[in-house]
């Protein structure tokens, strides 16, 4: 069995367990016992109701669902708004690499903490204006190394995964025996066109 690359929540996918082991700025909303050592300020062998710490997302998902949630968890810097807008502005000039590496995938996951929507729409409109520039990258002959860095892991499998598909096209069609005929469906409609033409 392979390890899947998955873009959705997947078990085998490493992407998505290096994306929900990202942290998460939460904080409690009921008293927890016998678990204060996760605060590093405090010597207390409780966690009370109000501590802010940081949590792996795929801890907060489940601590902050269900009737009486115990943590109620913030969107990460990278998701407000003040990021959102410069996305907002010009999507392709920002290198969501240091935004962070997983930032289609984590986005996917941390969209939910966001009552307004505004972060999904953040993530349409950004992968949209993104995925054009991406698409001229790959087309173009030569492309700046920087281009490839700034990037997430997202569209750096995208590139790869293009630039693997376009070469074998190339090499397909310079080397194939088999010339290219237009189909005799295609034909026929062409002659049926003409008579109803005239």
């Amino acid at each position: 069995m392979s390890l899947q690359p998955s873009y959705l929540p997947n078990y085998f996918s490493i992407d998505d367990i290096l994306a929900s082991q990202e942290r998460i700025p939460c904080t409690f909303s009921v008293n927890v016992q016998k678990l204060g050592n996760l605060n590093p300020s405090s010597e207390e062998t409780d966690l009370k109701a109000g501590t802010a710490l940081e949590l792996p997302l795929w801890l907060v998902q489940d601590l902050s669902t269900g009737r009486q949630p115990v943590v109620i968890p913030e969107l990460p810097k990278v998701y407000k708004e003040g990021y959102r807008e410069i996305l907002k502005a010009d999507a392709s000039a920002v290198d969501l690499h240091k935004f962070n590496l997983y930032y289609f995938e984590l986005g996917s996951y941390v969209r939910v903490f966001d009552r307004k929507s505004d972060v999904a729409d953040t993530l349409i409109h950004a992968f949209t204006n993104r995925f054009r520039q991406l698409m001229d990258v790959i087309d173009s002959t030569e492309h700046n190394p920087t281009d490839f860095q700034r990037m997430d892991s997202l569209e750096r499998r995208l590139f790869k995964e293009s630039k693997e598909s376009r070469m074998k096209l190339h090499t397909w069609l310079e080397h194939s025996t088999t010339p290219i005929e237009t189909a005799a469906m295609v034909l026929n409609h062409k002659k049926r066109k003409r008579g109803t033409d005239l």
